[in-house]
Parts: structure tokens; C-alpha cells; sequence
């Protein structure tokens, strides 16, 4: 089976996969960087495909489709936890 072969998916993760490809296009990414995120995001949901042979019986993760989407924390508040980590430790040094 050659790479990027979804023949090992079922049909509910390829359609849950093409929703996701959907939104991320909407967010703005291109139709290829979308595809790659609908699919990373079933794998981390369901750890790879799920028809005979791959492996059945393993837990979903649904913390992804939880999340939504939506940004970080520290991409929201527009720095990052390391800068506002150094800029306490400076204060104390004073």
C-alpha cells in the first residue's frame, strides 16, 4: 500500500475528515495544507484507520474536536509564556 493511502479508513473517518478539511479551508488554509489537517486530526482522534487489519479496539481521543479549532492561549494574548516568564524573573532581580 503506497503512502498517503486512505484505503484503511472507514468511511465515517474520511467524511469526519472532510469536515474538518472544510473548516480549515474556511479558516484560510489551501486545499492541500487542509486535507493534510483533516486527516492529521482523524489520526490523532482514532489512531489510524480503523478497518481490519490496523489494529481495532483502541480508544478515541476527542480533545481535538473539543478544542474546536480554536488558538492557543499564548497566540491569543499575543506573546508567549516563556517571555512573560522572563519578564517576572527581571522583576524579582531588581
Amino acid at each position: 500500500m503506497p503512502r498517503g493511502s486512505k484505503s484503511k479508513y472507514t468511511s465515517k473517518q474520511k467524511r469526519q475528515a472532510h469536515h474538518i478539511e472544510e473548516r480549515a479551508k474556511a479558516r484560510g488554509y489551501s486545499s492541500e495544507r487542509a486535507a493534510q489537517i483533516g486527516y492529521a486530526t482523524v489520526n490523532k482522534q482514532d489512531h489510524g484507520g480503523k478497518k481490519s487489519g490496523s489494529g481495532r479496539g483502541k480508544t478515541s481521543n476527542k480533545s481535538s474536536s473539543r478544542k474546536g479549532g480554536r488558538a492557543s492561549a499564548s497566540s491569543r494574548r499575543g506573546g508567549s509564556r516563556a517571555a512573560h516568564a522572563r519578564a517576572g524573573r527581571a522583576a524579582h532581580r531588581r
